[in-house]
């Protein structure tokens, strides 16, 4: 327990028996629960879970294969049906890249009343970020630049899953609309920016070792990206007749598409349209600005 709240860490670990037992073994004595979701494993990570020492109590959840996203929700809900109220639940992976001494800053802002959900960070420091292999810094940062126009307010690592979250927040969340798979963090920042739920980010260690990623990229940037798009705009239409500036940017949006449609008979239009739509997005911003209460970056 810390500063009133109990903690529950909820760790998603698929064929991680190199990695869950020292992520168990090294949890903070404050951590009160820790929810393993052996997500169809076929090595022995049920096993290096359940024989780990620990000073939480932990849970082992063995699911088919539900996917991560899908994964990390059941352990919020577990946490939800299975302790009392006021709790923060945390997300740390099961292959040991969050250090948990990182745990106690992403875990103040909840307790300090100041956020409803906290991200890790990795690109705060220049230090961390080169520890991060090129071709993943690079992805990153092109993901950072969709997820900041998917939500609406600035997003610098949005693929860091170390987070924080609070159970009033976990009580309120739609489950069944939840994203199951990867990209399940940029669809947690366009939703939470979207309901208004204050966010902040936290410096944290990059950590790196010799974990294989099950990621296959070309696929995840086009469903992940089909997702971002898709939920952008059903962002911006929520909204769009409750803001000024939601409705300016809607206007500047219509904008560069209608230039888009001139240039087909005069070319030179296309140059006014990068300007149309970055107006338009900074009109966004604007918008989620007012409505949280004057935090867009996070």
């Amino acid at each position: 327990m810390m500063g009133g709240h109990t903690i529950g860490i909820v760790i998603p670990a698929r064929n991680e028996e190199a990695h869950i037992g020292r992520v168990l073994e090294t949890l903070p004595t404050f951590v009160d629960h820790a929810i393993v979701i052996d997500d169809g494993s076929t090595d022995a990570t049920y096993n290096r879970a359940n024989s780990a020492s620990s000073e939480a109590k932990v849970s082992i959840l063995q699911t088919t294969g539900l996917g991560v996203g899908a994964a990390i929700d059941l352990g919020h809900q577990h946490l939800l049906k299975t302790i009392e109220h006021p709790f923060v639940s945390v997300v740390m992976a099961g292959d040991g890249q969050m250090d948990p001494k990182d745990l106690s800053a992403v875990l103040q802002p909840i307790l300090d009343d100041e956020a409803d959900h906290v991200k890790g960070n990795r690109m705060s420091t220049s230090s961390d970020i080169e520890q991060m292999p090129r071709k993943r810094r690079g992805a990153s940062r092109i993901l950072a630049w969709l997820t900041t126009l998917a939500s609406g307010r600035v997003v610098t690592d949005p693929q860091c899953g170390f987070t924080a979250t609070s159970s009033q927040l976990l009580r309120q969340w739609n489950w069944e609309h939840s994203w199951k798979g990867y990209g399940y963090p940029n669809y947690w920042l366009i939703h939470l920016s979207s309901q208004g739920w204050r966010v902040r980010d936290v410096p944290v260690k990059a950590v790196y070792g010799q974990e294989q990623s099950g990621i296959q990229p070309l696929r995840f940037f086009l469903s992940v990206g089909a997702m971002m798009t898709i939920e952008h705009h059903r962002r911006a239409f929520k909204h769009l007749f409750g803001s000024t500036w939601m409705m300016l940017s809607f206007l500047f949006y219509i904008s560069g598409y209608a230039l888009a449609f001139v240039a087909v008979q005069q070319p030179i239009a296309l140059l006014g349209l990068p300007l149309a739509w970055w107006i338009a997005h900074r009109l966004d911003r604007l918008a989620m600005h007012r409505m949280v209460g004057g935090r867009t970056k996070i």
